[in-house]
């Protein structure tokens, strides 16, 4: 199809693609669209896949492209609303009370009796509840973004269950009920972005509410165009080698098989020792940066020169 026969969607795929690209993040076709769909449809997305991929890299990549505050809100075991939503300032809700202390005499001043004087006090309970004593957390924060922002709950799998119920309002109506004030709505809704490395199954219901997004590990050509870009002074013989024996090492039985992550450290590493092409001798000493187990670093020691001769022989 010829750029002057494209469809409006197709164009805006194409620009949000490059525009990643001018950033530093090489996106694939379906990332873009998944990117585009998310805005149109106004959804969040779930994205899954192996760790270093480039997941949260994605959400850092979205915010600089369309220009938005990137609020991150990293997830753990335990987390909970207080430190996801808000929580109230209690110091200045104190400091009010005594104030209220000291005036009390005044407010009370000419009440005819206890039922005028609680309603009297009733007339303050708004007051210590209400926006100006909220501390919001970065869930509040994207929906009260005054231009939007992009949203990244991060690692979501590593949250308990009940707490991603409790995100299922947000990522349905970009909404947050909160008892003492009400419902609060987005004012721009955020693009969210929700990582999982699959250490656990995400719920149907949660899933229901997003487009899906899988990450894999890259193939060879797509693996060096991120170098190339992420590490541009490493020269292209020696990249192409690098990433033919990472490519390899994926291919081995080990507890952790390197990410695109470590690949960029790696590039980096083999730039800052001005290396021109690999040996035994060069992966042996910095093969801890691709490798994040001694028990894996010694059980490939013996395929290190196999590797590593497949790989400058391209």
């Amino acid at each position: 199809m010829s750029a002057a026969s494209e469809s409006p969607a197709r164009t805006a795929i194409n620009e949000i693609q490059q525009g990643f690209a001018a950033s530093g993040y090489i996106a694939s076709d379906a990332i873009a669209t998944l990117v585009y769909l998310a805005r149109a449809l106004s959804k969040p997305v779930l994205v899954e896949g192996p760790p270093g991929v480039g997941k949260t890299e994605l959400a850092k990549a979205a915010a600089a492209l369309f220009d938005k505050p990137l609020i991150r809100l990293q997830c753990y075991e335990g987390l909970d609303e207080a430190r996801a939503l808000y929580e109230w300032k209690y110091g200045k809700q104190l400091l009010y009370t005594q104030v209220l202390k000291e005036k009390l005499g005044d407010l009370m001043a000419g009440a005819q009796g206890l039922k005028d004087s609680i309603a009297r006090l009733h007339e303050f309970d708004d007051t210590f509840f209400n926006e100006e004593f909220l501390e919001p957390r970065p869930l509040l924060k994207a929906l009260w973004a005054e231009q939007g922002a992009v949203l990244l709950i991060d690692e979501i799998d590593k949250s308990d269950q009940e707490f991603e119920a409790f995100l299922l309002e947000l990522l349905a109506d970009y909404q947050i009920s909160i008892p003492e004030i009400g419902t609060v709505r987005a004012k721009h809704p955020p693009l969210v972005f929700l990582t999982s490395n699959n250490t656990r199954e995400i719920g149907d219901a949660l899933k229901r509410r997003c487009l899906h997004l899988y990450i894999p590990f890259p193939d060879s050509r797509l693996e060096q165009r991120i170098i190339e870009t992420r590490v541009p002074e490493l020269e292209a013989r020696l990249r192409g080698q690098l990433v033919s024996f990472v490519q390899g090492l994926r291919g081995m039985d080990l507890k952790k098989v390197p990410a695109v992550s470590e690949t960029i450290d790696w590039a980096r590493t083999l730039v800052l020792l001005h290396a021109n092409e690999l040996d035994n001798q060069l992966v042996r000493e910095t093969l801890n940066v691709l490798l994040k187990f001694q028990d894996d670093i010694e059980a490939i020691d013996a395929e290190i020169p196999a590797l590593t001769r497949s790989a400058v022989r391209g």
